[in-house]
């Protein structure tokens, strides 16, 4: 997207005027991100695993995560967008136009991404609400050509944050972030490893709130310190003899599309009806958070762009790298059952299910395939499929 043609004004730094709606949690996150921005803090909201991260780090801007997660908005983004659409589009798109979520308010800046073609659309609309950068992705990360085209993307951003907040980002700093960026890696696959023990260390849906959380604080480096305290003292527990899952549970493996909106519909679902959730096989999980950046490469940029390009997403054709990795994590995790969650209207990872149910029916794995939004009018049927999921591994 042009950003020359991009809204024009800075983001605001007063609470909107239907603050005293708002319920006591996101009143509270509204000051919280008010605060930070009178305070000279910059938010840029991102909604996909391929941002590059560090950049905005080494630019001294907050990355905060904006994908919808919840119905509360929907009904009002069908407004302007088409109802078939993904819940997660629908989601961030009308709360950015009611103005209901903190981080989307007071961003200065929106960065998404060409991951899907609802997506790459609705940006050219929200550009109306918000001044939206969209980096253009690579269909393949096969093609000799896909490297060179997304080191240029990655480039293209960095000059873009330079402009627009002006700032210069130079390899040290970006040095500097990537190590930050690979410590919180570090510290999340310290938290997976948790999982790995029978039964495990810690509930799955424990482990995906408190992945969520990371996409919502403005300091990085105080947030990566909690996960690596939350990883000792739940490990140091178990060691103690500390069960906080049941050794009769189930171990499953959520897959397929962002999890954030489904905790409580699949995820405490899982957990309530006998299973335990010791793998979390979507863009927040082990797949994308085990990629680190090279610290020592002599192109720093390169080296930041390789390492998302890595991503394994649906996106991609093939992808067949992420086939072969929910595999070797179903061995890993001596996983018993793989449940895909598939949002209606995704196209890319609906699709892609069928290659994922033959790979698990191939090696006799149980297999469910759970198609949903963000709605509460498929609770009871989901409750049921699961439930008899779980009684059947």
């Amino acid at each position: 997207m042009d950003q020359e043609n991009s809204a024009i004004g800075s983001a605001p730094d007063t609470l909107p005027e239907i603050f005293e709606v708002f319920d006591d949690a996101r009143r509270a996150g509204f000051i919280a991100a008010m605060e930070f921005k009178q305070n000279g803090g910059k938010l840029a909201g991102c909604l996909c695993s391929y941002t590059p991260l560090e950049l905005l780090d080494a630019a001294g801007i907050a990355a905060v995560g904006l994908c919808g997660m919840s119905n509360e908005t929907v009904p009002d983004a069908e407004a302007v967008l088409p109802k078939n659409l993904c819940p997660l589009i629908k989601g961030t798109y009308g709360f950015a136009l009611t103005q209901k979520c903190p981080y989307t308010y007071f961003s200065d800046l929106i960065i998404g991404e060409t991951t899907c073609d609802g997506k790459k659309k609705m940006y050219e609309l929200l550009n109306e609400i918000k001044p939206t950068y969209v980096l253009h992705l690579p269909q393949s990360q096969k093609r000799a050509y896909a490297s060179d085209i997304w080191r240029e993307e990655v480039g293209l951003l960095k000059k873009e944050l330079e402009r627009r907040f002006d700032v210069e980002i130079t390899d040290d700093v970006l040095r500097d972030a990537v190590r930050l960026r690979n410590r919180a890696r570090r510290a999340f696959k310290a938290l997976y490893a948790l999982q790995e023990n029978v039964p495990p260390a810690m509930s799955g849906v424990e482990m995906m709130t408190t992945l969520l959380k990371s996409t919502f604080s403005f300091d990085i480096e105080q947030f990566v310190e909690s996960v690596e305290r939350l990883a000792e003292e739940r490990m140091s527990a178990y060691e103690e003899g500390e069960r906080p899952v049941p050794a009769s549970s189930k171990r499953v493996m959520l897959t397929g599309c962002p999890s954030g909106g489904v905790i409580q519909k699949v995820g405490m679902t899982v957990e309530r009806n006998g299973g335990a959730i010791v793998c979390l096989d979507d863009c927040s999980g082990e797949r994308t958070q085990s990629m680190l950046v090279d610290e020592d490469a002599d192109d720093i940029l390169k080296a930041i762009s390789d390492r998302y390009l890595a991503v394994n997403c649906s996106v991609m054709t093939p992808n067949e790298g992420r086939l072969d990795n929910t595999l070797a994590l179903v061995e890993k995790y001596q996983v018993e059952g793989v449940i895909e969650v598939v949002l209606q209207a995704c196209h890319t990872f609906n699709v892609e299910s069928t290659k994922v149910a033959a790979a698990c029916e191939e090696r006799d794995i149980p297999y469910l395939k759970v198609e949903t939004d963000y709605s509460s009018g498929d609770l009871g049927q989901i409750e049921t499929r699961i439930a008899a999921f779980i009684e059947m591994l």
